[in-house]
């Protein structure tokens, strides 16, 4: 299902990823693609749902589990390591449906400094350590008790990296691993920020201001960096997917079919295509608003990197547990 409303670039596709499916997503996010099954995951966050699609056969699968799921990643062995209401959890996928709860271990959690606060959107850096920011889930509320946190392959959250984050999002990595990439996408704020990035240590420093996203339309939610090291965030309320090079300058502007796109991801047998997905408003939402889609740009992205430790032992109870809020 091709649709239109492109612009800035030429050459550009844009189709659903399920045109047949009806029902959209209330709040779609965290896209990832994984090459070994050429499939494309995605999370659904009130509905607690994790969905798996493979675009060469339109399969489609689900899972419902305990709690909402905001971000997500896999270790070697296809365990999912997901960021949730009450913290990081090591989940073993079965059959679609519910998720048992012998099949979900608790890792580690972040002290939360108010209430009703949950992880929003994380991802992988590119030695493999999992990255994800909190926040107050009531976005009327604009506290800024978010924090951004790093749990690595030993299975350590670190205490809080950044702090005073609204709506936390826009994680992202430069292809060099020297830069990091951070948003805050609340009406309030509507900054991203770089820092230095340490590969060796995970540490990051020397924080600057990016992009002013007051100067575009819409607000920075989820982001991808593409392999030329081109900053592709998604302006939620303004329509659009927007490209920053390594110097801040905007170059690449596409107009998409949904008013609140939520995140991108690249995927595709060769990387080519950056999958957006999107969240319904509560009023005025049109065809398309809450479902996924392709977005051919003529640019290739990279592979996301998995999780660097092992959740599988986690799972079998031969792990240690996690230390969470060390540094």
């Amino acid at each position: 299902m091709s649709v239109s409303g492109v612009s800035g670039v030429s050459g550009v596709s844009i189709e659903r990823l399920e045109p047949s499916r009806a029902a959209p997503h209330a709040v779609g996010e965290s896209p990832l693609w994984r090459a070994d099954e050429q499939a494309l995951y995605w999370v659904d966050i009130p509905a607690k749902q994790l969905h798996r699609v493979t675009p060469a056969d339109g399969e489609h699968r689900e899972w419902t589990f305990p709690e909402q799921v905001a971000c997500f990643s896999f270790d070697a062995s296809g365990t999912l390591l997901a960021a949730c209401e009450t913290g990081l959890f090591a989940v073993r996928l079965g059959a679609p449906g519910q998720v048992p709860t012998s099949a979900w271990e608790r890792l580690a959690a972040p002290v939360f400094p108010a209430s009703g606060m949950r992880f929003n959107d994380g991802r992988c850096d590119r030695q493999g350590r999992f990255w994800a920011g909190t926040m107050v889930a009531d976005m009327s509320l604009a506290s800024d008790a978010g924090s951004l946190f790093r749990f690595d392959a030993q299975g350590r959250l670190s205490a809080p990296l950044v702090d005073g984050l609204v709506t936390q999002n826009g994680l992202g990595f430069s292809p060099d691993s020297r830069t990091m990439y951070l948003s805050d996408s609340h009406p309030t704020v509507r900054r991203v920020w770089a820092f230095d990035f340490d590969a060796e240590r995970g540490a990051i420093s020397n924080r600057r201001l990016f992009v002013d996203m007051h100067q575009y339309p819409g607000r920075p939610d989820g982001a991808a960096v593409d392999a030329d090291g081109g900053y592709w965030t998604c302006a939620n309320d303004g329509s659009r997917l927007l490209r920053f090079t390594p110097a801040g300058a905007l170059d690449r502007e596409i107009v998409l079919p949904v008013s609140k796109p939520s995140m991108c991801a690249f995927g595709g047998r060769d990387f080519d295509t950056l999958f957006v997905t999107s969240i319904r408003p509560g009023t005025n939402a049109n065809e398309h608003d809450g479902h996924v889609f392709a977005v051919r740009c003529g640019v290739q992205g990279l592979p996301e990197t998995p999780y660097a430790g092992s959740l599988a032992g986690t799972l079998a109870g031969t792990l240690p547990e996690a230390t969470a809020g060390s540094v």
